[in-house]
């Protein structure tokens, strides 16, 4: 049995982990499951539950609240699903422990989805963005590299397109070293997100609470337009990159055409009253480009809307390039039949 290797944010896990529970459950159901990093015990409670005999190691972040306790907690869990594996622990803000990681279990597949996500606070603390984001990216590289990893998968986001915030440049960055580092032995890609419904930190999951507590939702700008598509779309991407990796040599960077949600109008479906309107915050766009204008000549679109961006204009598939920069500007916008089913989407 091949091993899956999963590592997913310490700092807002909700969405990868349910992504991750989508491709390993309904997707690639053959792979053996390595966890790394799930701080919160809810979550961690309900990704086991979910992937049940097929998790055989976990590896627990440092920084973890109740770290002692925790290593003991997921000892019992491993031992009623059979596996005689121990709780590891590490950190991939160092390369030695990823490295010694990776060369341990010998993973086939990376999916690279740790990130400091929040653009405020990437603004306040642009060193730990860096840290993490950047320098996290490079250590992953490395371990990879070191173990010779045959795929390796760095989630972005569109905010790496045209960055001008922090957190969109240390998605760039991290898109540029993973297309630099690509071979054929080690085989480097990205994923671009958009965002991603219902995922932790989403504003989705966030309003309905507000609502149920009669609270007046809050919005920066009235304006604020975005891309979005569900957890399941999310994971589907993640599973389409990794079947084109096996028959494009080239490194790319995946992303799907997907419709604008108003937020606005979004608000307005999730609760009847007066939406609070208290201005952008730091690193903030009215609207988000997925595909920018200077990347379309390295782009190529396939039936299903999936768009490849490639390093160079070569390419062994005859598929169409895209005509326009794809944005929340000028995409389609979602019926509010579609932005009720995104809302309460709980898969």
């Amino acid at each position: 049995m091949k091993s899956f290797f999963i590592i997913v944010p310490a700092l807002n896990p909700t969405g990868p982990v349910k992504g991750a529970i989508a491709l390993a459950n309904g997707i690639i159901s053959d792979r053996e499951v390595v966890i790394v990093s799930v701080k919160k015990s809810s979550e961690k409670s309900t990704l086991l539950k979910e992937l049940n005999s097929r998790v055989k190691h976990i590896c627990l972040n440092e920084l973890s609240s109740n770290y002692l306790g925790k290593i003991k907690e997921y000892q019992k869990i491993l031992k009623i699903a059979g596996s005689r594996e121990k709780v590891a622990s590490i950190s991939y803000c160092f390369s030695a422990d990823l490295i010694n990681l990776f060369c341990k279990i010998k993973p086939d597949i990376v999916i690279h989805a740790a990130a400091l996500k929040h653009i405020n606070l990437a603004e306040e603390n642009p060193s730990s963005a860096v840290e993490i984001n950047v320098k996290g990216s490079s250590n992953i590289i490395k371990a990879s590299i070191r173990a010779n990893v045959a795929l390796t998968i760095g989630i972005s986001t569109d905010k790496a397109c045209n960055p001008d915030s922090i957190y969109g440049y240390s998605k760039r960055m991290m898109e540029t070293m993973f297309m630099e580092y690509h071979n054929e032995e080690t085989k480097f890609i990205c994923t671009r997100f958009a965002n991603v419904a219902n995922s932790n930190g989403s504003v989705i999951p966030f309003w309905v609470s507000e609502e149920k507590k009669g609270n007046p939702l809050k919005l920066t700008d009235p304006n604020m337009n975005r891309l979005m598509f569900s957890k399941k779309d999310s994971a589907e991407l993640i599973h389409k990159a990794i079947v084109s990796s096996t028959v494009c040599p080239d490194p790319f960077i995946l992303c799907k055409i997907m419709k604008n949600v108003n937020l606005l109008e979004l608000a307005k479906i999730i609760s009847n009253k007066k939406v609070e309107v208290i201005g952008k915050r730091p690193g903030e766009k009215l609207n988000e480009t997925l595909i920018s204008i200077k990347e379309l000549p390295f782009t190529l679109k396939d039936v299903d809307g999936y768009v490849f961006l490639f390093k160079n204009k070569q390419c062994i598939w005859k598929l169409d390039n895209i005509l326009e920069e794809h944005s929340s500007s000028n995409s389609k916008n979602m019926t509010t039949k579609e932005l009720k089913e995104l809302i309460w989407d709980k898969k």
